[in-house]
């Protein structure tokens, strides 16, 4: 939200490399897991870039 991107408001959360976090954009993918008492959850952050779609491709092959 910082960066005008409102959409992204959390979107930061999965973003650990140092990079990301100073340009506002995910540069490598990151995956969450977590259970509730009826599902099994996973979150894929993956890169949007067009400079990183290489990185998306090969995270979630």
């Amino acid at each position: 939200a910082e960066l005008g991107k409102g959409s992204f408001k959390y979107a930061w959360v999965l973003d650990k490399l140092k990079a990301e976090r100073e340009r506002g954009i995910t540069i490598d993918i990151a995956l969450w897991k977590f259970e509730t008492p009826k599902y099994y959850v996973t979150v894929i952050d993956a890169p949007g870039h067009r400079d990183f779609i290489k990185n998306m491709i090969t995270g979630t092959s």
